[in-house]
């Protein structure tokens, strides 16, 4: 058997691992680990154990992972966060769907300070869903706009989808958030724009709110937003004016949240000790896949296998148009049974090259990637968004409902998708003006 044929049967090892749901850092490992082994003996598969994940984790930019995490977590307990569904709400109330409205921009106020789709849409499934089926909102809309609302937490800053592509594609980290951040937003007002029209058709979706505020309660509502806001502007502030490297900046984050909440009164061991838990678990499972991916990289390289499958594609003669379409639908499919940060692992070291001899830039490929990796969070029959909003809300409300609420955000994303490949400036523009 040829070193390359080598490779490719234990690429196919790797994905029945995982279609009999071994966990996918494990698998990753257990497969790099015994293709090495297979190809050059089990010296060097030791050897590569050894050395491959320390100088993986010993990379300086992933010092932000656990930076970011920890300042997301703590403003969560500390609950710095809490003023951002009300601060939404007070002022957008009055719109067509405002309650749904309100909570897509809360996820994306909330996505900006955890980098978490998951965290984002626990934390404000139990927050917003209950109020607008208090309401009388479909249930279905108030549980899609959460769940979808959420995915935008990987894609504005600070996204450790992001981080984790910079260090594999030795990619900018701060231009990669700044094409985020261009993605994000846009995501935010299509979902907010989709609402707003689905209600002004179907008003049964969404029952007016009778609640008026007066300016001084709109007022009071933004104040109660300023200690995230504080955060934010001293964090990506700094940060995009170079004041400080991205990974200075995850430091910074995390001491400032420490801060803020001391000079609030927010203050406490218990968030304390609950954020760092949290930070340490958290760090731990992502380091777990990422070292894994990166031993995998290593053994596409020794065996071959990873040119071949490259070489193979491109010799078809394929346009780029074609191979970034086949590339889309490859992790559209993907995502309906792997979690994002594993799935990117697990393909990034055979799509890379294919996205660089194509033509395509790397910076736009990650900003890309991420925003398909968050439609795998929506779409059945894994839906991770979708059944951490099941697990929050309440027992009578569905799966099928959630899966029938999210459709339309779905839908509203391909055609992002879809603006993305022929309008590639949209994410560019931004990294290569100011970046």
């Amino acid at each position: 058997m040829s070193e390359v044929e080598i490779g490719i049967t234990f690429v196919a090892l790797l994905f029945g691992m995982i279609l009999i749901r071994v966990p996918i850092g494990f698998a990753l490992i257990a497969v790099s680990f015994c293709g090495i082994w297979a190809l050059l003996g089990w010296r060097i598969a030791w050897g590569a154990i050894g050395v491959v994940p320390y100088h993986f984790a010993s990379n300086w930019v992933l010092s932000s992972v656990p930076a970011f995490l920890f300042m997301g977590f703590f403003c969560y307990h500390a609950r710095l966060t809490e003023g951002l569904f009300h601060a939404a709400r007070v002022w957008m109330s009055g719109l067509p769907g405002g309650l749904a409205v309100a909570s897509v921009f809360g996820c994306g106020g909330f996505a900006s300070v955890t980098g978490s789709s998951v965290a984002c849409s626990a934390a404000m499934g139990k927050i917003a869903v209950p109020e607008m089926t208090r309401y009388g909102y479909d249930k279905g809309l108030a549980t899609g706009s959460v769940a979808a609302g959420g995915t935008i937490g990987a894609l504005i800053p600070p996204s450790l989808i992001m981080i984790l592509f910079a260090v594999i594609a030795q990619a900018p980290v701060g231009k990669l958030f700044m094409g985020g951040l261009v993605v994000g937003l846009i995501t935010l007002f299509i979902y907010a724009a989709l609402i707003i029209i689905r209600v002004k058709i179907n008003p049964s979706l969404a029952p007016p709110v009778s609640e008026s505020y007066s300016m001084a309660e709109k007022l009071r509502a933004l104040l109660s937003t300023l200690p995230v806001l504080a955060i934010l502007c001293g964090v990506f502030g700094g940060l995009f004016a170079g004041v400080f490297t991205p990974t200075e900046a995850g430091a910074i984050g995390a001491l400032l949240s420490m801060a803020v909440a001391a000079l609030s009164g927010r203050f406490s061991i218990d968030a304390l000790r609950k954020s760092a838990f949290e930070t340490v678990t958290t760090t731990t499972a992502l380091m777990l896949i990422t070292i894994g991916a990166s031993l995998l990289t290593r053994f596409l390289a020794l065996s071959g296998s990873g040119q071949a499958l490259t070489s193979a594609i491109l010799a078809f003669g394929a346009e780029p148009l074609m191979i970034i379409l086949g590339i889309t639908l490859i992790y559209l499919l993907l995502g309906m049974f792997l979690e994002p940060v594993g799935c990117m692992m697990l393909t990034l070291p055979v799509v890379l090259p294919l996205i660089t001899k194509s033509g395509y830039e790397v910076l736009w490929f990650g900003v890309f990637l991420t925003k398909l990796l968050e439609i795998g969070m929506l779409t059945p029959p894994i839906g991770m968004n979708v059944f951490v909003i099941k697990g929050v809300v309440e027992k009578d409300i569905s799966l099928g409902q959630i899966f029938r609420g999210v459709t339309w955000f779905i839908v509203a994303d391909l055609l992002l998708v879809a603006a993305l490949i022929f309008w590639p400036e949209i994410v560019t523009w931004l990294p290569k003006t100011f970046g």
